[in-house]
């Protein structure tokens, strides 16, 4: 649920709540404007941290060092001296 739709649910059940005065059998339409707009505060309260902790997150990945057409890439071998072969 979004922003919008969470706003719309407040005023609904706002409306239904406040600005009815009908009975309908065994329907209380004030307990349906009140949860209306307690579900509506709900998604507000839940999408603003969902939005909140989608901006915290940073997420990086190293890149390997460019390498240009034609480019080499010189490789020092180890300098191995006599004494250090096996014999």
């Amino acid at each position: 649920m979004g922003i919008g739709a969470s706003i719309f649910m407040l005023a609904v059940g706002a409306i239904i709540a406040f600005g009815l005065d009908v009975r309908v059998g065994w329907l209380d339409l004030d307990v349906v404007g009140w949860v209306l707009m307690a579900a509506g505060a709900i998604g507000l309260i839940l999408t603003f941290t969902v939005f909140n902790s989608r901006r915290r997150t940073i997420v990086t990945t190293p890149q390997p060092p460019a390498q240009y057409p034609g480019e080499r890439r010189v490789v020092d071998e180890p300098v191995v001296s006599e004494y250090d072969r096996p014999l």
